[in-house]
């Protein structure tokens, strides 16, 4: 807790219009990086702690491995919960800090911070008295079942910690401090690593050790990111006189953040689907691409990064009526995501069996399956740039609709035919392969929507202009109810 005296309404204010003319008048190059390079940083932190939780889980065993495979599809929803919540609030806040209005901003911030917490607190019942029905529903098979119960409990338990973190990371991601962001995520993940021998073990828990050791680094890094509030110190405040349940204000964040939802409930399904059609074949085919996709996080979390560096930026530029600056920003993220795709692809192509021999160098079969999925990844990283930024574009104006049908096609519209035709046609190999496949018709979705932005030349302004909703919609609704 700081000793410092919170900040005045004056301070605040004069805070506010300082972070706005940095966000509108600095150069798009630097703005953008230096709230991409912090994110990148705590997104890479993250892949890395879920590579390293991989890592020691599987020197348990195949099964171990795999239940983690299994447990990763609850804990996307989990995480859907927060991102949906605090997407969908940061990105009014960005815009309304775009108009100058700091206030009706902070009523989101509070609302969506609760709102999380109660949600959260309602998974954490449905998870403890239903573990056994949620994890068979998962693909769990019973060489897996025990060890997926043992390491989900534990992560029911943190379900309001995991919802309210994504909340305020990106509340501070959306008023332009990336820095504090980084120090909550990035200390959690590190102290995870430094905690899961020790629970697995010298506690000799096992794979519930490493549950224990998330659930605490979850509680360290939420209490890092809300001291920030807590203290003041904020440009923007949580305050209980600003939470409001008011079917408007929910349903506008609710909506604006319902491409992340989509995003990952179909994530989520999509694995589940995945598990269950590779659980027919074998534990060792979990496990592989429980492996592959842990690299591919590593992989995109550095452009999804990069993305949540760009948001902010669009988002006050936009509500400022810089348009221009939105399309530049666009187009520079564009590139320089494609560039890292790219350099990435070749990367772990070449590398990927000795990548899986780090987490399971004594099962042939996991190492030859993780390999060749890994290569099937890598095969159309290079089109996924433009695909995420488009996605995080439309999201970040306020545009809902695109924003959702892109952010389900991956995972989701695409991903889930695709594991079902090709396991019939092809069978394992097929399952291998779909996500690449699933990818590429995502990219030509995406393309349309870039294609359209071009065309009408930041067609964002023309729907501004026809559609109420977006940020004039946003700062009616955040009126209190005495203002109305």
């Amino acid at each position: 807790m700081s000793d410092r005296a919170p900040l005045t309404e004056a301070e605040h204010q004069a805070r506010a219009e300082a972070q706005f003319r940095r966000m509108t008048g600095r150069p798009i190059p630097g703005t953008i990086l230096g709230l991409a390079v912090p994110t990148i940083i705590s997104m890479l932190v993250m892949s890395m702690y879920n590579m390293v939780d991989t890592y020691f889980v599987g020197q348990i065993g195949t099964s171990a491995t795999g239940a983690v495979g299994i447990v990763f599809p609850m804990m996307i929803i989990l995480q859907a919960v927060g991102m949906t919540i605090g997407m969908g609030a940061g990105s009014t806040i960005s815009r309304l800090l775009g108009q100058k209005q700091p206030e009706q901003a902070a009523r989101f911030l509070s609302t969506a911070f609760v709102l999380a917490l109660l949600i959260g607190g309602v998974m954490t019942a449905i998870g403890l008295l239903f573990p056994n029905v949620i994890l068979r529903l998962l693909g769990a098979t019973e060489s897996i079942l025990p060890y997926a119960r043992d390491y989900a409990r534990y992560i029911f338990i943190g379900a309001p910690l995991f919802a309210g973190s994504f909340v305020l990371n990106n509340a501070l991601r959306a008023e332009g401090n990336a820095i504090l962001s980084l120090v909550g995520i990035a200390s959690g993940a590190v102290i995870n690593i430094a905690l899961d021998p020790l629970f697995i073990f010298t506690f000799d828990l096992g794979i519930g050790g490493a549950a224990i050791a998330t659930v605490i680094s979850q509680a360290i890094g939420f209490c890092i990111l809300g001291s920030h509030y807590v203290t003041g110190r904020a440009v923007l405040r949580i305050r209980l006189i600003f939470v409001t349940f008011r079917r408007h204000i929910v349903g506008e964040i609710l909506r604006i953040g319902s491409p992340s939802l989509g995003r990952q409930v179909m994530a989520s399904v999509g694995m589940v689907i995945l598990n269950k059609a590779a659980g027919g074949y074998s534990d060792a085919a979990i496990a592989a691409m429980t492996i592959a996709n842990r690299v591919g996080m590593l992989v995109y979390s550095t452009i999804i990064g990069f993305g949540q560096g760009f948001q902010p930026v669009v988002g006050y530029n936009f509500g400022a009526g810089r348009l221009d600056r939105v399309k530049k920003a666009y187009w520079f993220s564009t590139a320089a995501g494609t560039v890292y795709m790219a350099v990435a692809a070749v990367a772990i192509a070449l590398a990927a069996p000795t990548i899986v021999t780090w987490f399971r160098a004594d099962d042939a079969e996991v190492i030859r399956l993780g390999s060749l999925t890994m290569r099937y990844h890598a095969s159309v990283w290079v089109l996924q740039a433009m695909e995420i930024i488009t996605n995080m574009l439309y999201q970040a104006t306020g545009h809902a609709g695109p924003a959702l049908v892109m952010s389900m096609a991956r995972q989701g519209i695409f991903f889930i035919p695709a594991v079902l035709i090709l396991n019939a046609v092809l069978g394992l190999d097929g399952i291998l392969m779909a996500q690449a496949v699933a990818d590429l018709f995502a990219f030509l979705l995406a393309l349309v929507f870039m294609i359209r932005y071009l065309k009408f030349g930041l067609a964002l302004k023309r729907d501004r202009a026809a559609d109420p909703h977006g940020v004039q919609r946003a700062e009616v609704l955040a009126k209190s109810p005495t203002e109305e």
